[in-house]
């Protein structure tokens, strides 16, 4: 899958710090000190996003390097995935990818905890 550059310079400047990672044929976005909404703990986190279905049956993943409390509970399905040298724990949301930019998809992602 090829990702367009425009998108991808858009999550750089959101971002600062942002790497890009491929392991396979799969492409991940390393995203240092996410801010999360109010009510989440801890408040930032590093996130690792995949804008592609990785076989799991979710078309899009954003992964955290811890799990996260928040207002509303969630389902953590993904725990201790290994990516990057690195374990992540993800929650089972999944969000309309079709129409949506590489940017659309992680706030989607991080609206889970609103």
């Amino acid at each position: 899958m090829t990702l367009p550059n425009d998108q991808i310079d858009e999550l750089k400047a959101l971002f600062p710090g942002l790497a890009k990672y491929e392991e396979g044929p799969l492409v991940y976005f390393l995203i240092p000190n996410l801010q999360l909404p109010r009510g989440c703990e801890p408040s930032v986190v590093d996130a690792l996003f995949c804008p592609m279905n990785r076989g799991d049956g979710y078309p899009s993943r954003l992964f955290f390097a811890s799990r996260i409390k928040s207002p509303i509970e969630r389902n953590w399905n993904g725990q201790d995935v290994r990516i990057i040298e690195r374990n992540w724990y993800a929650i089972s949301w999944q969000i309309g990818n079709a129409t949506l930019r590489l940017a659309q998809m992680i706030s989607a992602h991080v609206r889970a905890f609103q």
